[in-house]
């Protein structure tokens, strides 16, 4: 049998959080738009659009420290965020948005990462 190789096993996970984020973004923008309003559905599209945001900016940080690559400037990353949540919280005000919806979606990457762990503990090949 041949080994996996490392780049390849964590490139894949990548990629299946990512879909998993995008998925469970989906179906609680669905969810909460439907159970309580599109207002609600709003909101949850902008907490797992931030939660989205911060992941890939956790992964261009990784990128970022791998031996080999040239170093970035972290402070466009930090304005990068700071710029981001500041939009989202204007939004959410201006909007009336529902903020503890919004605060549910930004959970979306935390519950991806957890999914893909327990993927990785049911078909992990040894």
């Amino acid at each position: 049998m041949m080994a996996e190789s490392e780049p390849d096993f964590y490139d894949r996970a990548i990629r299946r959080i990512s879909r998993l984020i995008w998925i469970l973004g989906l179906i609680g923008t669905v969810a909460a738009a439907s159970l309580r309003g599109i207002r609600d559905g709003l909101a949850f599209l902008i907490g797992a659009s931030l939660s989205y945001a911060s992941f890939w900016g956790w992964q261009q940080i990784a990128h970022a420290i791998t031996p080999g690559r040239k170093p970035r400037s972290s402070m466009f990353f930090v304005l990068r965020i700071l710029a981001t949540v500041g939009l989202a919280y204007v939004i959410i005000r201006f909007l009336g948005l529902n903020v503890a919806v919004a605060v549910a979606g930004l959970l979306v990457s935390a519950a991806a990462v957890l999914l893909e762990i327990i993927y990785e503990l049911i078909y992990a090949r040894t």
